[in-house]
């Protein structure tokens, strides 16, 4: 079996799953606030049970605060270092999907290749937003970067490219599909 968790290039560029997906935009891009740059992006909940994903990413990090330190930050860590992953524990107490899980935002202005194994062994599918949609699990490739901007200071998570591995209940309701939702209907007049 192939392995989920590696480092895909430079030690900041990792692939790590099995994680969970939430507030997808990955098929069109979105904007946070009026005045924000609309992005692809997706929040990416990580099973603090998955140690091998989490020692992978902590290990990124540490890279893009070396980066950080050397080009960006004369030399020195700032003491006030924003850093992408958190404690759904702690940031989200009252949500289920974020127990027992580590998180952290991706984000890009390029949008992502959205994909899934197709189960009659075709290879791999572009998937659509039926296949692919929050709540579901998979495996994402992701760079860590340090950035300097506006007097803010730390790490940060580019959204690279993304695959379905399997089903899980979405967030935010809605039906899993048209043809779930209409498919008896073929023989309306």
């Amino acid at each position: 079996m192939a392995k989920l968790n590696m480092v895909t290039g430079d030690p900041t560029a990792i692939r790590i799953g099995e994680v969970r997906f939430s507030y997808a935009h990955v098929f069109e891009p979105h904007a946070m606030g009026e005045s924000d740059t609309e992005k692809y992006s997706v929040a990416v909940l990580v099973s603090k049970d998955n140690k091998e994903a989490l020692d992978l990413f902590e290990k990124a990090q540490k890279a893009a605060i070396e980066k950080g330190k050397a080009k960006l930050w004369g030399g020195k860590v700032p003491a006030k270092l924003k850093l992408p992953l958190r404690d759904g524990d702690e940031e989200h107490p009252d949500d289920e999907a974020y127990e027992n899980c580590m998180f952290f935002n991706a984000s890009n202005t390029r949008a992502p290749k959205v994909c899934y194994k197709d189960p009659d062994g075709l290879g791999l599918m572009n998937a659509t937003e039926d296949d692919f949609y929050s709540g579901c699990y998979g495996a994402i490739v992701i760079n860590l970067f340090p950035y300097d901007s506006h007097g803010n200071k730390g790490v940060a998570v580019s959204l690279g490219n993304l695959i379905k591995l399997r089903d899980g209940e979405r967030f935010g309701g809605g039906s899993e599909s048209v043809d779930k939702s209409f498919g008896d209907l073929d023989d309306l007049d």
